[in-house]
This record gives C-alpha cells, structure tokens and sequence, in this order.
C-alpha cells in the first residue's frame, strides 16, 4: 500500500482509508476504496493530482457515484469526490456550476431563473461533473445542449479550458474529457417562460416519481437506448422484471433499472446485467450496451 501519511496531512477529517463503496455510491455497493479524499477547491484537485502522478498512484474521480459500479474488490488508489466542489451561481442567461453541484440543483435554478433547456432533465440523480462526463440526458434534453465550457485541470494538475466545440460528444458519451478531472462548467440558456419552464420541471420529477423505483439504490438507467427502441422494452418483453442474482435485482417498476433490493454485491449487480444482455440477446437479437460504468477489477 502507498503511503498516504501526506494526504492525511493535508486533507485531515477529509481523508479516510478503507472506506466502503456502499458509502460513496448510488448502488450501495462494492469494495473499499484504498484511500478516500475530499478536496474543498479546485487548486486541492491540483495538488491531489500532481502528488498522485509523482507518487504513481492511481487517481479515480467521483461526483455523486451515480452510474457506476465499483468491484467488490474496490478501489486502488486514491478515490476523490467533488462535493465540496459545490458553487453555483447565475449571471444573465449564464449559469456557472462547479463539477460537485448537484445536477438537479442546477436545473431547478435554470428553470427558476426563466432560462430554458434542461427542464426536462429535472431528476438525474448526480453531479455537474459527471452530467458533462457522460452527456447526460433525458426526454430529448442533454447537458450539451446548453454546454458553453468546461474548466477542467490535467492528471499533472494543470488547467485546461475547453469549449463546447473543443469535445467531441453524442448521445451518452463525450471524448477527451476521461482523462480530465472537470473542476466546473459554465451553462447559456436562451429566455423562457418561468412558469412553463417550472411546470414541465414539476412533471418530469411527477413521472419520474410514478415510473422508477426511486426507494431502493440503483445507479439510473443501465444500459443506453438502441437505435429505434428502449433498453427497458427490450428487457420487459424478455420477461426479466424481478429476475434476480442474490440481492440484485431488475426493477419490477421499471425494466431499465437494476436494484440493490437488499445486501447485493457488486459481484451480484455485474452478474445480473450479464444475464440480462444474454436473455434479451437471445430473444431479440439486440446488443444491449451498457450505459454504466464499471470501475476497478471484474
């Protein structure tokens, strides 16, 4: 094991060893964490990054720990969050939000401020950070869609800004931004009726709350959309609402979402997406990709 002796130094109450994913992520599941850290600013990534590339030690970050899965046999490493990375403020038709903000958060205050564009993703379980990450999206909404720049520093702790125009992106995937630790993005919004924006954000959060199983731990939708259909169709026609592997299971509310319906592992959770790509595979021929992210060694 590395020494971490510095990063307790520096972070304090703000790093732990050993910490359990069942405690850093949606699924509530998965191994420890080698060490866990908590930077309160952008220039502590930067530190934490330059001392993990001297020290050769593995650097994972996370916002909320939605949409991925950690291995039972954890997390090598430094694992660092963005909480604390946690400002969000709006300037005309602007909104600038660090990577740690609460994705829905941001969303709310677009939708408050009259600034059209994300309503419809109201509800997402996560981060800024992450959004960006993955180009999150729903109801034909994606967080590109009003994207204007990333702030973002590099795995030696240096700065970069990107554009829009700078990231390759698509529907649930961004190029170039893997390797990046994103530190806060800034958002434009064209002007937008409040209480349209407001009541569209109530319904989404309303169906939301009606068709997904938003009481038991899950990391969202597994596996992305294939072309012309939906993940959840696919596995409902399959017959595989409610299959289970130990504590995982498939949603009996809704067939896209895998559940931790009680002690599941990680080992179980991964176990359960196999069996489903082979069961609607072999019903329907379709290749269901996974939308979620596996992190450490299954």
């Amino acid at each position: 094991m590395p020494d971490f002796s510095p990063l307790k130094q520096k972070f304090a109450g703000y790093c732990a060893l050993g910490a359990p994913a069942s405690g850093f992520t949606t699924y509530r599941a998965g191994g420890p964490a080698e060490a866990l850290v908590e930077p309160g600013s952008a220039e502590e990534f930067a530190w934490l990054a330059a001392w993990c590339r001297e020290a050769s030690v593995p650097l994972t970050v996370l916002g909320q720990g939605s949409n991925v899965l950690v291995s039972d046999r954890g997390l090598p490493g430094v694992t660092a969050l963005t909480g604390r990375l946690a400002a969000l403020g709006v300037s005309g038709r602007k909104i600038t939000a660090q990577a740690g903000v609460i994705w829905d958060d941001l969303v709310r205050l677009s939708a408050e401020s009259g600034l059209a564009g994300l309503e419809k993703t109201s509800g997402i379980p996560g981060s800024v950070g992450g959004a960006v990450r993955m180009n999150a999206g729903a109801f034909g909404q994606e967080t590109f869609d009003r994207l204007l720049r990333v702030e973002a520093l590099d795995r030696a702790g240096k700065p970069v800004r990107l554009e829009k125009a700078d990231i390759p992106h698509g529907y649930r995937r961004t190029e170039g931004l893997a390797d990046l630790i994103i530190t806060s993005a800034v958002f434009a919004f064209p002007e937008g009726d409040r209480g349209t924006l407001l009541q569209d954000r109530s319904c989404v959060l309303a169906s939301r709350e009606i068709k997904q199983p938003l009481d038991l731990p899950s990391a969202g939708s597994v596996f992305k959309r294939p072309q012309g259909d939906y993940a959840s169709r696919l596995i409902d026609a399959a017959g595989l609402k409610g299959l289970r592997v130990g504590g995982a299971a498939v949603s009996d509310k809704h067939a896209g979402f895998i559940v931790n319906a009680g002690g599941a592992t990680a080992s179980d959770i991964y176990a359960l997406i196999g069996e489903v790509r082979a069961r609607v595979k072999a019903a329907s021929g379709v290749d269901l990709e996974l939308e979620q992210i596996l992190l450490g060694d299954f």
